[in-house]
């Protein structure tokens, strides 16, 4: 059995106990959602459609590409539909013999006028929209890494790992002398390895700068790795999946500047020392806020995220976050402290994790580099 159709045997299992004769998934602009090529590995505009007979649709925008990469019972063009969401829907239920009156769920992240659109389109059949319908289960399905997934994430570690270890032989050398250089070198470096780029765009931000959580621009022309504290933020992305590290370049830091350093390491080592199976999210990044506050310090962002083909998806490691998870084993995440200054510039350590049966896997080994 492929990974994807284990994938999809637990997405139709779910529709059956929850009685849905057609479940919709959409990977177009504005409207974004990786699970499409979770479920068939398609990597571009694509709409899914899954059947409760247990048989899958593929309407893609690119049909050279969804033949070359993607798996489905069925490939349908979506320009076949008039490149409309509703229409799609319609021919699917045309096409997979849904019957009329039937349960139909279309994405959660829906407008209201959209979905006006679909009842409207669709009036013999029951449209369903709602936030713990079949986007939320496959959003928890995600949340534990099968064998594939771990094999890619490790190798897309490694490939980060490369490109952390170049650039702190290059920022020792002199020669990352502009958040451009740092930027640039990145976005070569991750294709020369394999690699479909980076996961996101490149935050370099240079002593100052660094004081913003995501600098803006994400980086200039401005000098970077001078005097004080420099911020390099960058992931790259392999086979859909993403890695998610934070540099910190320090040089001839001053009094404050080497006690935001200290705290941000010593915050990564508590962070570190209660992760593993059973740890709460919550508890884990309260942990770490109440450290800095002893020290009258706060972090004005979470503790981690998880990765995986989304850069920033579940568990969030928040202490005020509307919800926790308890983490178990498969669980990929980063965990980032960080503190900022107007003044004085930022700090932030963020290192990806693999949870194990035993504890965790250090996947990345981004580190402060004091020159």
């Amino acid at each position: 059995m492929s990974c994807y159709q284990e994938r999809l045997g637990k997405m139709w299992d779910w529709m059956a106990e929850e009685e849905i004769a057609l479940a919709m998934f959409e990977d177009f602009e504005p409207r974004r959602d990786s699970t499409v090529r979770w479920l068939t590995g398609h990597p571009g505009d694509a709409l899914l459609f899954l059947s409760a007979d247990r048989r899958s649709l593929l309407a893609p925008w690119d049909m050279i590409l969804a033949k070359a990469r993607a798996s489905a019972d069925a490939i349908v063009p979506y320009n076949d539909f008039g490149r409309s969401p509703s229409k799609a829907l319609c021919g699917a239920a045309e096409m997979l013999g849904i019957p009329a009156g039937a349960r139909i769920e279309i994405p959660s992240s829906t407008p209201y006028p959209a979905f006006l659109g679909y009842v409207g389109e669709l009036a013999d059949f029951d449209i369903i929209c709602r936030e713990s319908g079949a986007c939320e289960r496959a959003l928890d399905l995600r949340l534990e890494k099968g064998p594939e997934e771990i094999a890619i994430l490790r190798k897309a570690a490694a490939a980060t790992n490369k490109i952390i270890g170049l650039l702190e032989k290059k920022a020792r050398a002199g020669k990352l002398k502009t958040e451009a250089d740092a930027a640039l070198l990145i976005e070569i470096e991750s294709r020369r390895l394999g690699c479909e780029g980076t996961g996101f765009q490149t935050l370099a931000a240079g002593p100052g700068r660094s004081f913003g959580i995501h600098a803006f621009p994400p980086w200039t022309a401005e000098p970077f790795a001078g005097q004080g504290l420099s911020i390099l933020d960058f992931g790259l992305r392999l086979d859909g999946y993403n890695t998610d590290v934070t540099l910190t370049f320090a040089r001839d830091p001053s009094p404050k500047q080497q006690k935001m350093i200290e705290l941000v390491e010593k915050a990564a080592e508590i962070a570190k020392g209660a992760l593993g199976p059973g740890a709460d999210t919550q508890r884990l990044a309260a942990l770490v806020d109440a450290f800095f506050a002893k020290s009258k310090k706060a972090m004005p962002h979470g503790l981690g995220h998880g990765i995986g083909l989304d850069v920033h998806e579940r568990p969030f490691v928040r202490s005020r976050y509307k919800a926790s998870w308890e983490l178990r084993p498969g669980m990929a995440l980063s965990i980032e402290p960080g503190l900022y200054d107007p003044a004085h510039g930022g700090c932030r350590l963020e290192n990806d994790f693999l949870i194990t049966e035993s504890g965790f896997e250090a996947l990345t080994e981004a580190r402060i580099i004091r020159l």
